[in-house]
């Protein structure tokens, strides 16, 4: 039986993922800051689906709980078969309306705890010839929207630029670019979504077995439904100076997740 490992999966489309690898018979480990709903979740997932849940409580914003997940992902007697990098956050407020240290915590999390699992965990997967790696990243990756549009390009980039790299080595990754997802992203950055469409909201569930599908078929990059990937056909040839005016508009708050 395989085991993934899940950062963020108490919630949203990392909860999404337990679910439906849990469904198709995968161990998990689950990360999250949280330990009580860690344990909720396991004890449900274990008792639905007759899976092992493993509980790792970690906060990747944290040197000792990147650490932690790493050195998991790197236990050769425990292997990890797929790891899904969800753990993410916005920040309410546009460019040096947020502070820097909340800045830098957004890089920690985005950017070097993405670099740091991705690699622990690729670096064992490529010794045994198999596994994959699936980064959560957004639409924002591809309109300017401050720090956090920029740190999910840099997640894209670097997933679609490792895959290339590791080529031929049976490991497999794929940058995930979800729009809007009704999740606890947008509350717990209190953030208001009332100016949202209801068309532009996707479904947890739909995204994330969207998604498995992709990453089955070996594509690098995964834009998980036919509204957002047409709407990012028209980003491409928009020009980026116009890009920029409209997400100043709706502003940097309401960037997907």
């Amino acid at each position: 039986m395989t085991t993934a490992l899940i950062t963020g999966s108490t919630a949203g489309i990392g909860a999404a993922f337990a679910r439906r690898l849990a469904a198709d018979g995968h161990d998990l480990v689950l990360v999250a800051r949280d330990t009580k709903r860690l344990t909720d979740q396991a004890t449900e997932l274990h008792d639905r689906h007759g899976i092992e849940a493993e509980v790792l409580t970690a906060d990747l914003s944290a040197e000792a709980g990147i650490e932690a997940v790493a050195a998991r992902l790197g236990d050769r007697r425990n292997p990890v078969d797929l790891l899904i990098n969800n753990a993410g956050f916005g920040n309410k407020g546009r460019y040096l309306e947020v502070s820097m240290a909340d800045e830098l915590t957004m890089l920690k999390v985005h950017v070097e705890a993405v670099l740091r699992l991705t690699s622990a965990a690729t670096e064992a997967m490529r010794e045994r010839g198999r596994g994959g790696v699936v980064n959560v990243a957004s639409v924002a990756a591809f309109v300017p929207r401050g720090t956090y549009g920029a740190s999910k390009a840099w997640v894209v980039q670097f997933t679609q630029g490792a895959a290339r790299d590791l080529a031929g080595s049976g490991v497999r990754l794929m940058a995930l670019c979800p729009g809007f997802v009704r999740t606890e992203f947008h509350q717990r950055a209190g953030m208001g979504t009332d100016n949202i469409p209801n068309w532009m909201w996707l479904d947890a569930d739909k995204l994330v077995a969207a998604a498995l599908a992709d990453l089955a078929r070996g594509k690098t990059l995964s834009i998980p439904d036919p509204r957002y990937k047409a709407l990012m056909g028209l980003v491409k040839v928009t020009p980026r100076g116009l890009l920029g005016g409209i997400t100043s508009k709706t502003g940097r708050k309401y960037g997907p997740q």
